[in-house]
């Protein structure tokens, strides 16, 4: 404050008075009490400078703490606010999976179930396949028995029945026997042949030789009976029998015939045992009773067969009949020794399939008993 005085003092200018250059001894007095004087008034001065210099640090001290301090709590608050967006980030994440497994184990619930409607569906379908099976079985050996029945009951000593004893069938009519008793695409002559172990018509009326090649034929399909037309057996019956058997002039409805037979599925049934049905196609197709379906020639039709569970019947004429009658004649009984119902010979057994083979021979041919 001193120096500041001094050099205020030097700048103002002297005006109108000399500057001694040596003081007087009253001049330096008053100088020097000039000087106590400025002295003091500098200590005060000197002394709030300070002051005001000591308020200013404290207030910079106080800023520069009160910052340090807003910025650790600042630190605080980010680190806080991390942790918690960390939190946050995680609960999503194990909601995210929570969700996930719910639909994971919500589509593995409704798979199984479907799974499960789906199997039942498929067992209940074959629970009814079988029971539509075994009511056709029974109905099928129900109607035997009571062909049986009707058989032996008419047979009588003085009115033997021709079709228990074939010596006492006119030459011309021995190599045939009576064909669908019932509705089924099977003979009941058949049943009597296969179920009772009737041996064939006798060997000492009639000279027979065994072919060798046929005869192994029927042993290899014996040791395995199938009904696939791949083996050598079928094959050459569906060349020679079965198929001119059921070639008829109506070509599309011949092969449905066919199918029908090979299925088991076809129904002849008489046509004056019951109403007439309403007919759901063309006449043409159906042919009525007085025209066959089959061979589209003006016929009296005493029968009508149905295909499947179509519901579509077609007249047919004796002829076709027996054609039929012949063919179905022999898948009956090819089955019956499929499913193990046939106790007899290789040998016998050959030579039934032979004399099955004869009639749709006979039957392709035109030949066919006049009760027919």
């Amino acid at each position: 404050s001193q120096v500041s005085f001094e050099e205020e003092s030097q700048k103002q200018p002297a005006v109108g008075h000399w500057k001694p250059l040596m003081p007087s001894k009253g001049n330096k007095e008053e100088l020097e009490t000039g000087c106590q004087d400025a002295g003091g008034v500098g200590e005060t001065q000197s002394t709030e400078q300070l002051n005001v210099s000591r308020l200013r640090s404290s207030s910079v001290e106080i800023r520069e703490k009160g910052s340090e301090f807003l910025k650790d709590e600042l630190h605080k608050a980010q680190k806080e606010l991390k942790l918690k967006d960390k939190e946050c980030e995680r609960l999503s994440k194990v909601r995210e999976q929570l969700e996930q497994e719910l639909e994971e184990l919500t589509a593995s619930l409704f798979e199984e179930a479907h799974k499960m409607v789906r199997e039942a569906n498929t067992k209940q379908a074959a629970a009814e396949k079988q029971l539509r099976e075994a009511r056709g079985k029974i109905d099928m050996l129900q109607a035997e028995v009571t062909a049986l029945k009707t058989l032996v009951i008419t047979s009588t000593p003085s009115s033997p029945n021709r079709e228990l004893h074939p010596q006492l069938q006119s030459p011309s009519k021995a190599g045939f026997r009576k064909g669908h008793g019932r509705n089924k695409s099977t003979s009941s002559a058949m049943v009597s042949a296969a179920s009772q172990n009737v041996a064939p018509e006798p060997v000492s009326r009639e000279c027979r030789e065994v072919d060798s090649i046929l005869f192994a034929e029927f042993q290899a399909w014996k040791e395995s009976p199938t009904l696939d037309k791949s083996c050598s057996f079928l094959d050459r019956i569906y060349q020679e029998d079965v198929g001119p058997c059921l070639d008829f002039t109506k070509q599309e409805l011949s092969e449905l015939v066919r199918a029908a037979v090979e299925q088991n599925t076809l129904t002849i049934e008489p046509v004056a045992s019951q109403a007439l049905p309403v007919v759901k196609v063309a006449a043409e197709e159906c042919g009525g009773p007085k025209k066959c379906a089959l061979s589209g020639l003006p016929r009296t039709c005493k029968h009508r067969i149905m295909l499947g569970d179509s519901g579509n019947y077609y007249y047919i004429s004796p002829s076709c009949r027996a054609r039929i009658t012949a063919v179905c004649n022999f898948f009956t009984y090819i089955r019956y020794i499929q499913q193990g119902l046939v106790r007899q010979d290789v040998e016998l057994m050959y030579w039934e399939v032979m004399r099955l083979r004869r009639e749709m021979s006979l039957a392709k041919l035109g030949f066919y008993p006049s009760e027919m």
